[in-house]
């Protein structure tokens, strides 16, 4: 059975992978059809599928994320890979295949990235802000093990959220020891907090993004932090109005930079300034890692990639590395 990363233009492809989303959608003719608009993904991958004519036994069988068998065509559609699927039925137990055969997931056991989160909190020196990071971690509970930090955008895989955060401070600890004028442990709460609410944006599943929640969708991770934040203050009896809840509520206020972004105000601290370029160099490699490592063997180019302003990536071809 094929990988999806060695799906080829023109491949006739039979076998299982995981339904990672699948939406409902109309077509623009006269009168409007009902089809699905699929990812299919797999340890080495994913690619986007289209399924027309979808009946209404269809519609009650198929949703993310879930293990299926299906057959079709490999296209390209605007110069990306596409999948025209001609047949699709859920897997059985019979089948011999589980859902975690094919998740993607971070390269680091889940267990270490956990501990090693905690034990940077254990390590902020401010007793306040430790504090304050330790009832949210506390807050998420197990969600830290698995969930992703994104639907699709970068790190959107099994513990993706814990290894983003992780990478980030690895990145913080170096930058800190470079430029000392920062305060370490502002940077270090910050980092932990700022998609920490991302485990209540989001409703995932063995690191698959079904959907946003209706909180997720009304508030975002964002604000939701920022409320985090001002609870833990009041729970542990500090002064959710002093400089430190506020700065730390700017840190994961800001992360985003603009408003349509999503951030609502700009990065006015140091720290702010280092959260989000240290987030947006984390998430920007990981993408071009991401892009560069699901690329079919015989390709020279990635896909576009939505975080790099739709640029592509130049790989060279296979067999000069």
């Amino acid at each position: 059975m094929k990988t999806i990363k060695e799906f080829i233009e023109g491949d006739d492809i039979t076998g299982f992978y995981l339904l990672k989303s699948a939406d409902l959608k109309q077509t623009n003719s006269t009168p409007p059809k009902d089809y699905f608009d699929l990812v299919l993904a797999d340890a080495s991958g994913e690619i986007p599928a289209k399924m027309w004519d979808v009946s209404t036994t269809d519609k009650e069988t198929f949703f993310a994320p879930m293990l299926v068998k299906v057959r079709g065509i490999v296209q390209k559609y605007r110069e990306k890979p596409q999948f025209k699927v001609t047949k699709l039925r859920a897997a059985d137990p019979d089948d011999g295949y589980t859902l975690t055969d094919f998740i993607r997931s971070a390269p680091v056991p889940p267990n270490d990235l956990v501990y090693t989160i905690k034990t940077t909190a254990a390590g902020i020196a401010d007793t306040d802000l430790r504090r304050i990071v330790d009832y949210c971690i506390e807050k998420v509970g197990d969600k830290l093990m698995h969930y992703p930090a994104a639907k699709g955008m970068h790190h959107a895989f099994y513990a993706g959220l814990a290894y983003h955060t992780v990478r980030m401070l690895e990145l913080a600890e170096f930058i800190c020891k470079q430029r000392p004028f920062l305060n370490r442990d502002m940077l270090l709460a910050g980092i932990i907090l700022h998609d920490i609410a991302k485990t209540e944006e989001m409703t995932a599943e063995l690191g698959v993004v079904s959907e946003y929640s209706f909180t997720g969708k009304l508030i975002g991770h964002l604000a939701l932090a920022s409320t985090w934040i001002t609870e833990a203050a009041i729970k542990l009896e500090l002064d959710p109005a002093s400089e430190k809840v506020i700065l730390m509520q700017h840190l994961v206020l800001a992360h985003h930079n603009k408003g349509e972004w999503g951030s609502p105000v700009q990065p006015q601290t140091a720290e702010a300034i280092a959260l989000h370029y240290i987030d947006q160099l984390d998430a920007k490699l990981q993408a071009a890692e991401d892009a560069l490592d699901m690329m079919p063997d015989n390709e020279e180019w990635t896909i576009p990639l939505r975080v790099l302003e739709g640029k592509a990536l130049y790989r060279g071809p296979k067999d000069q590395e």
